[in-house]
């Protein structure tokens, strides 16, 4: 049995991570910069880079059922179930997050790079427009809280329980 995740698992793993990452902060701070071409830019590399992420979600979904590793639990009972539940919540919070980032983009009519305007669904429904705006918010955020903490509990395996889980994930030194 491998003690370590398959290449490409990992590689996923780790590109997912940065993706995230990069997302939410340019998520944070599109409104810093001017209206216009600057702001068009970076609205448009964030839709860019949320596409490229949903298309990466699904090949490592894809790539996981079909012929990643597999390796056993690294732990019992609360411990292993709350792992479990972890792992799917991530996952579901990264597919929501996904689908409420393309209904933002949608129900904005938004530009890409200044070469094509999405066709707004229910244009001057400002309601709508914030509700949408709000919840892929809300949902980024609580991605990048169950993110940190699953982040903070593979520290903790490392340095307090001193067991391998976070060596599973990392890229070998071969």
């Amino acid at each position: 049995m491998p003690l370590s995740y398959d290449r490409r698992s990992i590689w996923l793993h780790w590109i997912t991570a940065v993706l995230v990452i990069a997302l939410w902060c340019a998520g944070q701070t599109i409104d810093w910069f001017p209206k216009g071409t600057p702001r068009v830019a970076m609205r448009s590399l964030h839709i860019c880079f949320g596409v490229t992420l949903g298309l990466i979600l699904g090949y490592r979904i894809w790539w996981r059922i079909g012929r990643g590793s597999h390796l056993p639990p690294t732990g019992t009972g609360a411990i292993q179930a709350l792992a479990t539940l972890v792992h799917f919540a991530l996952y579901a919070v990264l597919a929501a997050t996904l689908l409420l980032g393309v209904a933002n983009a949608w129900v904005r009519g938004d530009t890409l790079f200044n070469l094509f305007t999405l066709p707004q669904f229910d244009p001057g429904n400002k309601a709508l427009r914030t509700q949408v705006e709000d919840l892929h918010s809300l949902s980024a955020n609580i991605l990048l809280i169950l993110a940190g903490l699953h982040a903070a509990a593979s520290l903790a395996h490392h340095f307090i329980l001193k067991d391998n889980v976070l060596r599973r994930m990392l890229p070998s030194r071969r």
